[in-house]
């Protein structure tokens, strides 16, 4: 058994992290070969202005138009996705980690808070998956695809909560917490949460064209 600790949080730590870096930076290339064979007029008008303008407007909650159409759900999904980047890079636990290994640490996050912040990431996950189920328009486009994502996203943070609270098996829900964050990190450049590149792309595509175009605001 310790021989398989050892691995998951030595060897596999950087297997998984080169397979999300380079798959993250294969779709990067993917995408702008794409582009530039089918669509390379969007490079004539793509500019960095208009695409920093674009990603920062809707980088502020409640700022595009859209948002406050339904104020409930993008507050929400703010909430969340800061919590879902704040809470694994300034755990204090992870940084301890990261110090042992490279000798290199920064400020780390009150534990109380970021138990609470894993609590709002538990609960959001809980509502986008109610909000799948119970509304129509949304429950019309699910597919197990978005059911089994959210799980994946739940596992990680499930586990290290209850490991941190000492809840069943201290050792096991450390293994299912390390595996599940790893396992996480492979699919993402494989997966819808490969958006993490792919929203600012998006948005720097249609800040250029609504700005340096239509000489309008895409927010």
């Amino acid at each position: 058994m310790n021989a398989f600790i050892d691995f998951i949080m030595g060897p596999m730590v950087w297997i998984s992290f080169l397979i999300f870096l380079g798959g993250l930076g294969y779709k990067l290339y993917r995408i702008i070969h794409e582009v530039r064979t089918k669509e390379g007029y969007v490079f004539s008008y793509l500019t960095w202005y208009h695409s920093l303008r674009s990603i920062g407007a809707w980088l502020i909650p409640f700022y595009p138009r859209a948002t406050r159409q339904q104020p409930f759900f993008y507050g929400a999904s703010y909430i969340f996705h800061l919590a879902l980047f704040v809470v694994p890079l300034f755990l204090s636990a992870h940084i301890v980690l990261v110090e042992e290994a490279f000798n290199v640490s920064w400020p780390a996050l009150n534990d109380t808070f970021a138990d609470l912040l894993t609590v709002v990431i538990i609960a959001s996950l809980a509502f986008f998956t109610g909000r799948r189920l119970i509304q129509p328009e949304v429950k019309f486009l699910t597919t197990a695809q978005d059911f089994a994502l959210l799980f994946i996203v739940l596992i990680p943070f499930l586990t290290g909560f209850l490991a941190y609270h000492q809840v069943f098996a201290y050792q096991w829900m450390m293994i299912l917490h390390i595996l599940s964050g790893e396992f996480m990190l492979i699919i993402i450049p494989f997966s819808r949460f490969s958006h993490m590149i792919t929203a600012a792309l998006t948005r720097a595509y249609t800040g250029s064209e609504f700005g340096n175009v239509r000489h309008a605001r895409d927010w």
